[in-house]
């Protein structure tokens, strides 16, 4: 009977060691590819600032409409209150949300006076996204140019609620959004949304 306890005892244990090793070289991987996206918009970013001292064009409003495929490297988005720098990947399926911030793409993007949304794992590019206050500032990069926002609200929605995606039209909303309860391991029902309007 004892054998038979440690045996399975040792079956766990192995099971649950497996598991953690896995977890681990899962997170190694999705840190990987958020680095090389990063790398990827900074070099972006770089270009297309020489790119327009070369020509000595000013942006202008056609600069604002955008085009990008999915997959696609975008921007980036600075959190200043927890010094980090994410990539921000065209669409919000699983293979993007692993390579950085989620775009959703109905939505509009900096400049077009309108809601923005985000998406991104709670334990990967949103963690700490709880420790963010009212008032704490946001920005995006982008090749149009530099935005800024301002954080005005934190709430906790189902995640079937769409108000936190419907336009917002004139004013420009950059919305944040993650799983809630942040320590859960598994999927949950319910979203962490962060408002953050757009300073002037």
């Amino acid at each position: 009977m004892n054998r038979l306890v440690f045996m399975i005892g040792s079956i766990f244990f192995i099971a649950g060691i497996s598991c953690v090793i896995y977890s681990f070289s899962l997170i190694n991987i999705q840190e990987k590819e958020q680095r090389e996206a990063l790398a990827e918009a900074k070099a972006a970013m770089i270009q297309s600032s020489v790119t327009q001292k070369e020509n000595e064009l000013p942006l202008t409003t056609s600069a604002l409409e955008y085009s990008f495929s999915k997959g696609e490297v975008m921007g980036i988005l600075s959190i200043p209150t927890l010094e980090r720098e994410l990539p921000i990947v065209s669409g919000t399926d699983e293979a993007e949300l692993e390579k950085g911030v989620g775009h959703y793409s109905p939505t509009n993007l900096p400049g077009q006076q309108n809601r923005i949304f985000l998406a991104g794992h709670r334990d990967t590019v949103f963690k700490q996204m709880g420790e963010l206050k009212i008032g704490d500032k946001l920005e995006i990069q982008m090749k149009s140019g530099m935005y800024e926002y301002e954080i005005f609200e934190t709430l906790i929605v189902d995640e079937t609620d769409l108000s936190v995606i419907q336009p917002t039209a004139p004013e420009e909303i950059l919305t944040l959004s993650t799983c809630y309860p942040f320590e859960y391991l598994s999927s949950t029902e319910e979203r962490y949304i962060i408002n953050a309007r757009k300073i002037e």
